[in-house]
């Protein structure tokens, strides 16, 4: 049975298929590999990958628990080997200006960031793979599937966190166990604000938003998604990633410049690819070059900690304080 499930893979995808991820990996002397199972099993092909001297880039999240994720961070620092977490929203032209007008201070220190996501999943989505809306193979629900590249980009900008006090629940998706809303409030450590709004029970979906407020008054952000989040191999992105606000002083009027300059790029690209591409290519880059790429293991790590004080946050009823450590029974 599994040499002929093996054997339709082959043919299907032109692909030849292995049991084995060793035997893949001495059999292709593959240099590097991109992990891409269900989130709660990130760890053991990333070890493994690495253990043979294989470089890892993985998909979002890092792994679904901090154990999980410090077993992998553990293992790229024994093995020197390269670790990346999937991020590539942090390429989008609108979310580079955003970090270049932190890093060259011209919204004074950022004080409040917010981060917005309203999208949708129906019950189709869900059915699609037995996997999805379980806490044991997915590992949570918006938060940890539709809401980490959001999570990313807002701890990317706005710093580490101090604190952070949440709730979350499931509104109008009974036939799954994970969360469909969640939100929270945040201190970071430089002394800011934050807020996270994330849902899949808006019908039909609205944007996912990130927004940075400096310490002059300045305001600058960006809409990620217009409508819901893609599905991979399923739906594409239909609207480019836009600045929807920019007041910093002397730029206010150049929100119309950029808006058609992306507009006008995203129908020159294959936006599917375009900008993994451009992760996939730091990467690689990083490897080559010895160093750390745009998104590190301990970045995607930071994601991690966001959506589990969250969950910890509920269950406790009281404020969760940074660094989180794992919790061997209970994360």
């Amino acid at each position: 049975t599994i040499l002929l499930r093996y054997n339709v893979w082959d043919k299907k995808y032109n692909v030849k298929a292995y049991p084995e991820i060793e035997d893949m990996i001495l059999d292709s002397r593959i240099q590097a590999a991109i992990i891409c199972n269900p989130h709660p099993f990130h760890a053991m092909p990333a070890i493994t990958c690495m253990d043979i001297g294989v470089h890892v880039l993985v998909e979002k999240p890092l792994a679904s628990s901090l154990i999980d994720c410090d077993l992998i961070l553990r293992k790229a620092q024994e093995t020197g080997a390269k670790l990346s977490i999937v991020s590539q929203r942090r390429f989008y032209n609108p979310c580079q200006r955003i970090r270049s007008a932190i890093d060259t201070g011209k919204i004074g220190k950022p004080i409040l960031g917010t981060t917005t996501v309203y999208s949708w999943r129906d019950q189709e989505y869900y059915d699609s793979d037995g996997w999805r809306g379980t806490w044991k193979d997915e590992g949570g629900g918006v938060l940890v599937n539709q809401s980490p590249h959001q999570l990313d980009l807002l701890q990317w900008f706005m710093g580490p966190i101090e604190e952070l006090y949440g709730y979350w629940d499931n509104y109008n998706h009974p036939y799954i166990e994970v969360d469909d809303t969640a939100l929270a409030v945040i201190r970071f450590k430089n002394g800011g604000l934050g807020n996270i709004i994330v849902s899949n029970s808006q019908n039909p979906a609205l944007y996912g938003k990130v927004s940075i407020h400096g310490s002059n008054g300045a305001s600058i952000g960006v809409q990620t998604e217009g409508g819901s989040t893609f599905i991979a191999g399923v739906s594409s992105i239909n609207t480019p990633p836009l600045n929807d606000i920019w007041t910093i002083p002397g730029e206010e009027k150049m929100l119309e410049k950029w808006e058609k300059e992306d507009s006008d790029f995203f129908k020159t690209i294959n936006p599917m690819q375009y900008y993994i591409q451009l992760q996939i290519e730091d990467f690689l880059q990083a490897i080559i070059d010895n160093r750390e790429p745009l998104v590190t293991g301990d970045d995607g790590r930071r994601t991690v900690e966001i959506f589990t004080a969250i969950y910890r946050s509920q269950r406790d009823n009281r404020p969760v304080k940074f660094p989180l450590e794992p919790e061997q029974d209970r994360d």
